[in-house]
């Protein structure tokens, strides 16, 4: 078992105007039902409101504190703008309290600034990229994540994201500057069942464990194969096939993240 040592945080509670009730919905959609499995319990949790959209623009903010989030893996900053408001961010490696902010089309390309990727250097690690401009950051949230910024060809920028795949931006898409943080995120080891339902995750029955009324795997005397391709508890086929509908983003797409060896 391995844990995190949190001494880069500098708080503990968290800022309260920037913090809501967060309702758990056990993986049931609007209507009750569940869409995602495994989900439930867990430590209660409070929702922090991350500012993805970096639109407080030319106004500096200073980094207040560090602090823990218990909805994701990278740690986040709490900013005190210039103008009294109080936001958090997703916190980059290497960001110390006391270093100042800014976003905006012609800021310095410095740690923790937001900029529209035509003004990013090529080779640049940025975090936070919007998908669309002015719909805010959709990619690279997640501990140790980065990607880089590979060319640059007329109103697109070419970008290596964390997964491999190399993908086209619009050049009016926003990004932040740097990796994120926490980067021994993924070296933690839970160690026992219960640190996965503390999550909020229930455990995970194997089809083969289960009856022929259950699982199109389940039944036999003793073990038995799959006979069968894989399949899903509602046979539709699992480990192999494409699931992935034809966006219109998709043309977007350069080179293909990298492909997981699958077990036929």
């Amino acid at each position: 078992m391995s844990g995190a040592t949190f001494e880069e945080l500098t708080r503990v509670a968290p800022e309260k105007s920037l913090v809501v009730t967060l309702k758990k919905k056990a993986g049931r959609n609007s209507r009750g039902v569940i869409t995602v499995r495994h989900r439930g319990g867990g430590s209660k949790r409070k929702l922090r409101l991350i500012d993805f959209k970096r639109d407080k623009i030319t106004v500096p903010g200073k980094v207040s504190s560090i602090e823990y989030d218990p909805n994701r893996s990278a740690r986040i900053a709490l900013i005190h703008y210039a103008d009294g408001e109080k936001r958090y961010i997703l916190a980059p490696l290497g960001i110390k309290l006391g270093d100042t902010i800014q976003a905006g089309k012609d800021v310095d390309i410095r740690l923790g600034n937001a900029l529209p990727l035509e003004s990013v250097p090529v080779g640049t690690l940025v975090h936070n990229i919007e998908f669309e401009p002015g719909k805010g950051g959709r990619l690279v949230h997640s501990a140790g994540n980065a990607a880089q910024i590979i060319s640059k060809e007329g109103h697109y920028v070419v970008l290596k994201l964390p997964s491999g795949e190399l993908r086209k931006f619009h050049h009016e898409c926003w990004a932040t500057i740097g990796q994120i943080g926490n980067v021994d995120h993924g070296n933690i080891k839970l160690g026992k069942a219960g640190r996965k339902r503390w999550s909020g995750w229930r455990p995970s029955v194997r089809g083969s464990a289960m009856t022929p009324r259950d699982h199109p795997h389940g039944g036999g005397e003793g073990r038995a194969p799959r006979g069968m391709p894989p399949k899903t508890p509602w046979g539709k086929p699992a480990l192999g096939p494409k699931t992935r509908r034809r966006k219109t983003s998709d043309k977007m797409i350069l080179k293909r993240r990298k492909q997981d060896v699958t077990v036929a």
